[in-house]
């Protein structure tokens, strides 16, 4: 989810996440399990770059186990991944979170995690759970969706789009923005909706149809969204973004707005569902406190905090979401599945078939 959103009103986050704590009670547990020396000690915690959490919910933590919170952003998620397994064996940290659906299998597979089974499980629909055994532990998920700027297709006369069959036709010539798949996260995930809807057989056809289009690919999301993307000044009306951008149009409004600008496209799956992962690595001197910290984050404080720092879904099926979220985030009915080990398995082939099909 790599997940992702608006560094430049991180501190406006802060504000709104303070509000919305105001009703959170934290529900560590006062006694931990496993006996915890008196001394402070610190635990590292590995993220991506798009990790947030309200400080008071960080605080809660640390209060409860006498412990200080290390926060070590290290690149993108798949940057990130690449360090936690350079580093196996002697890691840098005791937690890595952020890796996702779409890299699972590779981090399986190069054995960083130790198993757990934690007990905040029991609240998290299996359908999330895609590691049976415990070693990446299911936390929160998005989904990756065409977004669309209403007032440009309400000021034009033209239906939006319905369906990624809609983003080949001749009315949203040049209208289309993509990320490339090889360079974000939102771009490789949308490169699998495709997949997923199309087939192995049939996505290089499609993308063939978007690039006699002129679909515009750029780099990463800040470019498409905020530089390209027509409802923050650019001449793209539509892009490649997640379903949860219009309530975060809403928190984000400079001046403040009761309905968001943007709405999505979620039929037909036209959409890639992101699941992100947390885990204890293999080495971690702080096990104990690691078991805690996982425990932490699938439970009510961090869970009920997340959707207003980090803009995605919490898994625990108990968690209330905000306001914003109920009224203006968009969730589709169906997605276009890939299972993690077809994804492992082929990401490398699809992508320079991409790269051949789009770029060259």
């Amino acid at each position: 989810m790599s997940r992702k959103y608006f560094l430049f009103a991180l501190v406006l986050a802060m504000f709104f996440s303070a509000c919305a704590q105001a009703t959170v009670s934290p529900t560590v547990s006062a006694e931990p399990s496993t006996p915890i020396p008196s001394e402070q000690r610190t635990l590292t915690v590995m993220t991506h770059d798009s990790f947030a959490a309200s400080d008071d919910v960080i605080r809660a933590f640390e209060s409860a186990y006498d412990v200080a919170v290390r926060i070590l952003p290290s690149g993108d998620a798949g940057t990130a991944l690449n360090k936690a397994i350079l580093s196996k064996g002697n890691p840098i940290a005791d937690v890595f979170y952020g890796v996702d659906n779409t890299f699972l299998s590779r981090a399986l597979s190069e054995d960083i995690f130790e198993p757990y089974n934690s007990p905040k499980l029991a609240n998290v629909p299996s359908v999330f759970i895609l590691d049976p055994k415990g070693r990446a532990l299911p936390v929160d998920y998005g989904d990756v969706c065409p977004n669309y700027d209403k007032a440009y297709f309400a000021g034009k006369g033209i239906q939006p789009p319905r369906s990624l069959e809609d983003l080949t036709k001749p009315e949203y010539k040049g209208l289309l923005v993509v990320e490339n798949p090889a360079t974000s996260s939102p771009g490789l995930a949308f490169l699998l909706a495709t997949i997923g809807r199309f087939g192995a057989d049939g996505y290089l056809d499609y993308w063939k149809a978007l690039v006699a289009n002129d679909v515009l690919v750029v780099n990463d999301w800040d470019t498409a969204y905020y530089t390209e993307f027509s409802a923050h000044g650019g001449t793209h009306p539509i892009v490649i973004s997640y379903g949860s951008s219009p309530p975060a149009e809403v928190v984000f409004a400079s001046t403040p707005i009761s309905e968001p600008t943007t709405a999505v496209v979620t039929t037909g799956k036209s959409c890639f569902r992101q699941v992100e992962f947390v885990g204890i690595l293999k080495g971690s001197q702080n096990r104990d406190l690691a078991e805690k910290w996982v425990d932490y984050m699938l439970d009510l404080t961090f869970q009920q905090d997340m959707p207003l720092q980090m803009f995605v879904y919490p898994v625990n099926k108990e968690a209330k979401l905000p306001e914003q979220f109920v009224k203006f985030a968009a969730s589709p009915a169906e997605t276009s599945e890939i299972s993690p080990d077809e994804i492992a398995a082929n990401r490398e082939a699809w992508l320079q078939a991409w790269t051949e099909t789009v770029l060259r």
